[in-house]
């Protein structure tokens, strides 16, 4: 059935001269929608709805990210919320997104980073008729961008050499980018399980110009009951303030490698990017585009 109000045509004409009409631009925001990829456990998230409780930094990250969402697109910096699992960074992230896409109309897209990179390399299999362009370049051209989980993928020259693809494209095109990530930002090179060691310096190096860092801890949202409510979470927050930390996801001789400092980190990365390059060489799915190679990860 048409729109009774622009018969179909998706014009109106009134003070102001010719104008979309409502029922065009509904029309355009639920496509919006539907190619942002918002997982569905968090199709309805909110700032509004997102439950806060007396945590200083978790406030000041709610509060930065409503700022960002308001001033959006006229905005200089992305976010990076940074903390343990289950405490709403994502649905932090998501609630941006949507919000920037409902309200100002803007192409808004979700990847989680370890499905981006597996949707990635099924391109490289002959069956898949994809080309690895055509998955980029949606992630590349995005007004938004969402990047979930940071840091997740097991690191590797082609997981960093295609993660920079993306970012530093952005970066050049003056386009933000939200990511959240379970890992700590320390300047301490030699620590495997941080941020720096985790994407890259390179990577690290440009996120600090292009993002707000955004770091807080709290309780786990996911552990608590359905009804519980800011009393709980506060209760939570002040009996585990400062002992919920990250869990060491390095063990055994690659941490104890490290003692000898970071001469003994880039000589392991360096014998490690050359084994990755003979593998990849030998590999006759190898491809390639403009600003890198892509392999397996």
């Amino acid at each position: 059935m048409s729109c009774e109000i622009c018969n179909g045509t998706g014009w109106t004409v009134g003070e102001r001269g010719a104008e979309r009409c409502r029922c065009w631009l509904d029309t355009v925001t639920t496509r919006l929608m539907d190619e942002a990829r918002i997982p569905p456990r968090y199709a309805r998230c909110q700032l509004d709805n997102f439950v806060v409780y007396p945590n200083e930094k978790l406030q000041n990250a709610l509060a930065q990210a409503r700022r960002f969402a308001a001033a959006f697109p006229a905005t200089t910096k992305g976010l990076c919320l940074i903390g343990p699992p289950g405490i709403g960074k994502t649905h932090i992230a998501v609630s941006v997104m949507r919000q920037v896409i409902l309200e100002k109309r803007a192409r808004g897209l979700f990847y989680d980073v370890r499905d981006l990179l597996r949707v990635i390399r099924s391109t490289y299999n002959p069956v898949v008729r994809t080309a690895e362009m055509d998955i980029l370049r949606p992630v590349m051209d995005a007004d938004l961008l969402v990047l979930d989980d940071l840091g997740a993928e097991k690191p590797s020259e082609w997981v960093e050499e295609t993660m920079n693809l993306i970012v530093n494209t952005r970066y050049n095109e003056k386009r933000p980018t939200i990511f959240t990530t379970n890992y700590i930002d320390v300047p301490d090179e030699t620590d495997l399980d941080s941020l720096k060691v985790r994407v890259g310096f390179r990577m690290h190096s440009r996120l600090h110009e292009m993002c707000d860092f955004l770091e807080y801890d709290g309780p786990d949202y996911r552990m608590l009951p359905p009804n519980a409510g800011p009393k709980d979470l506060t209760t939570l927050y002040q009996e585990n303030k400062g002992r919920r930390v990250l869990p060491s996801r390095t063990r055994g001789p690659a941490r104890a490698q490290l003692g000898s400092g970071t001469s003994s980190l880039m000589q392991d990365s360096q014998a490690r990017a050359i084994r990755e390059r003979e593998q990849r060489l030998a590999d006759p799915r190898e491809l390639k585009w403009p600003g890198g190679k892509a392999g397996r990860g």
